[in-house]
């Protein structure tokens, strides 16, 4: 069947021909040798890989948050019907399991080994019907934030209507570190850039190992609000933080929330602007529509639940304009997302 679907899109590889050339030679580097693992490329620490597969790619990020699924694929809605969202080390890479290998024997192998280890499985899924008729879109569609795009051969992993026999696994246990959340996701594939990573199995494996709340916040209370608005005219909070992409302040910010709000029946004559930031990810008007929002909120949250008069806040969003360090990270990303206290 992939072998008729490759002869019938000679249109598509004429395009990817000209993508191709478009490429550094780092990256061509990268997709050549496709029986040897990527240069550089390790295993998530303490999940191993399927005998015989090669890393093809791998990012991680030291903190970002993602969607583990415990239910199917909605196509209509190109999301999970159901998911836990978590945040913290968060670790992707995608193998290319040996050839005549089937998904099958993939994910039974991945389940084995990780309950031997202590995982408890959340959710678990055989085929379009169960998983999701467009599944591999969680994938292939990049605003859902699971694709490595780096280079094309990672892009077309998983390349449109070119699955057969998904398989999905996700499980979670408790470790020293924090506690450990896997996706495995198998599915045999063909690949649009590159033939050699088409017609076999490619295996995504996630990771998110999650942080105690009180490692990921710290709490600044009214008296060094007070402080560092007297010594510089602002202070940055990082405590006070949001839903991704929206404006919904996260229950685990109302502690903080409660301690502007005592400044301000503390000193009772004090007016303040409040500020808010996002990193540089998304369009400028997204960004300043975003802030805006973000700050408005917690004005909101300060004037209904704490009692504080209006006329005493202004909420203002100024994007990514003024980064506290470099959005080139996603470390450098969280600490730009943020709110500002200033004095008026």
């Amino acid at each position: 069947m992939l072998g008729q679907q490759a002869a019938q899109r000679p249109w598509r590889q004429a395009l990817l021909g000209v993508c191709l050339a478009c490429l550094t030679s780092a990256g061509q580097a990268q997709i050549a040798g496709l029986d040897r693992n990527l240069p550089g490329a390790a295993d998530i620490p303490g999940i191993p890989r399927f005998a015989g597969s090669v890393s093809i790619g791998q990012r991680v990020s030291p903190f970002d948050e993602t969607q583990i699924p415990t239910g199917p694929w909605d196509t209509a809605a190109n999301a999970w019907k159901d998911s836990l969202k978590v945040a913290g080390r968060r670790s992707r890479v995608l193998y290319l399991a040996p050839r005549n290998v089937s998904s099958l024997e993939v994910i039974r192998n991945y389940q084995q080994a990780l309950e031997e280890l202590g995982y408890e499985r959340l959710y678990q899924c055989s085929g379009f019907e169960e998983c999701g008729t467009r599944i591999d879109r969680f994938y292939g569609d990049p605003t859902n934030g699971k694709q490595l795009n780096e280079h094309y051969l990672l892009r077309y992993v998983y390349s449109d209507g070119s699955v057969q026999e998904p398989r999905l696994y996700s499980a979670r246990r408790q470790t020293p570190e924090g506690q450990s959340y896997v996706l495995v996701f198998a599915a045999f594939q063909d690949n649009f850039a590159d033939s050699a990573a088409g017609n076999r199995v490619a295996i995504f494996v996630e990771e998110v190992l999650t942080r105690p709340v009180s490692k990921q916040m710290v709490l600044v209370e009214a008296p060094e609000i007070a402080l560092g608005i007297s010594d510089a005219g602002r202070i940055a909070i990082h405590s006070i933080q949001f839903d991704s992409g929206q404006a919904t302040v996260k229950p685990e910010s109302m502690p903080q929330i409660e301690q502007i709000a005592r400044l301000l029946a503390e000193q009772p004559n004090l007016r303040l602007y409040i500020v808010g930031h996002t990193d540089n990810r998304g369009t400028l008007d997204y960004n300043l529509d975003l802030s805006r929002r973000r700050a408005e909120e917690v004005v909101r949250i300060l004037i209904q639940r704490y009692g504080i008069l209006g006329e005493r806040l202004k909420p203002v969003g100024v994007a990514n304009l003024a980064p506290l360090t470099s959005n080139a990270t996603e470390e450098g990303r969280a600490l730009n997302r943020r709110v500002e206290i200033v004095a008026q």
